[in-house]
């Protein structure tokens, strides 16, 4: 792979969100590889992209000459709808659609028909485009991208350096990681908690507070409506050692996403032999074996109650599916390996 890259993100590259780190490992991983990266972290706000946001992103794009290769994060496409057309004949410029932003939970139904009518008027005129996930990548071949221009490659896992402490009785702890946004479910998972109160367990959820403050608030309101204020910790985004500790003291993992592009979360809780509670909700079903998981289906209230209820009181279950996520961890990838991989689908779909 030769020549200069231009990589466009929505923002600053360093935020703590599973796009925003497969987004780092790549341009990290490029640069490693001997790859000139220029980055380009469009300002505004993203997807809601204003005129200055899109002024902005146009000039972003006209300084670059003709026929460089530009990947656009698909969080910071929308941004780019006024000036796409023109740039995409002169440029050689390649979607990283993460998931489509019209499946974002709690959109007002106008608003995300607004969003699955751009991002279809956007994706065709893509020169090719890398997805996580063959769920992901489907809708966009939908779109009018030909399938020989779309590449999936799933992103990398980090591997725990040391084995799981031994349970040293006490509460099970359940771990949740992801942004506090509707999307996630962390409204439907204290409602599903709540009943189960007399059972010993404590959750730790991990994730931004500030991206999204009404979600908070309503998550904080929720959680004291039930009186679960200490057995329920919101902590907030955490640095990348505090997260792995986490993870490694945890004894399950659970989210109850509405819609997933691949679940960067979900794949890390496996390599970490977590049993996991989740839906079947976008890419999950893949991402996520029957051997390791219990899945419901999105916004099933009643079935996630009793998925929970099933996992904290059966300890052989716990373990069977421990035991399945290690097996499923051994054929997740690392992140240099897909880095390389992803290097190797960036010249397909540019050939």
């Amino acid at each position: 792979m030769t020549g200069s890259l231009a990589f466009v993100v929505p923002g600053r590259l360093d935020q703590l969100t599973g796009g925003y780190l497969y987004d780092r490992h790549v341009v990290d991983g490029l640069r490693a590889h001997g790859r000139e990266v220029e980055l380009i972290e469009l300002p505004g706000l993203h997807p809601e992209a204003d005129a200055g946001t899109r002024e902005a992103a146009g000039a972003a794009l006209a300084r670059l000459a003709d026929g460089r290769a530009v990947v656009v994060d698909g969080l910071a496409l929308p941004a780019l709808a006024d000036c796409l057309p023109a740039e995409a004949r002169r440029l050689r410029l390649v979607g990283f659609i993460h998931h489509p932003l019209s499946l974002e939970t709690g959109l007002a139904p106008a608003c995300a028909r607004e969003r699955t009518k751009l991002e279809s008027r956007l994706w065709p005129r893509l020169a090719g485009a890398l997805c996580p996930s063959h769920h992901t990548a489907r809708a966009v071949v939908a779109s009018g991208l030909s399938p020989s221009r779309v590449a999936v490659v799933a992103p990398g896992t980090h591997r725990p350096v040391s084995a799981r402490p031994a349970a040293q009785g006490g509460p099970l702890q359940l771990l949740a990681v992801g942004t506090v946004t509707p999307r996630k479910g962390h409204l439907l998972l204290v409602d599903a908690l709540a009943p189960l109160r007399h059972l010993d367990w404590q959750l730790t959820c991990i994730g931004s507070l500030t991206r999204d403050p009404a979600a908070a608030s309503a998550l904080q309101e929720r959680i004291a409506r039930h009186g679960l204020g200490e057995r329920i910790a919101l902590l907030g985004e955490q640095p990348e050692d505090l997260l792995a500790q986490a993870y490694q003291q945890a004894q399950i993992f659970v989210l109850p996403s509405y819609h997933e592009g691949y679940g960067m979360v979900y794949a890390e809780a496996l390599a970490y032999g977590l049993p996991v509670v989740a839906t079947t909700g976008g890419a999950l079903t893949d991402t996520l074996p029957a051997s390791a998981s219990l899945r419901v289906a999105p916004g099933d209230l009643p079935a996630l109650q009793a998925a929970l209820r099933q996992l904290l009181t059966d300890g052989g279950l716990r373990d069977r599916l421990a035991a399945g996520a290690r097996r499923a961890a051994a054929h997740l990838p690392d992140w240099p390996s897909a880095v390389r991989s992803w290097m190797a689908a960036l010249e397909q779909v540019l050939q």
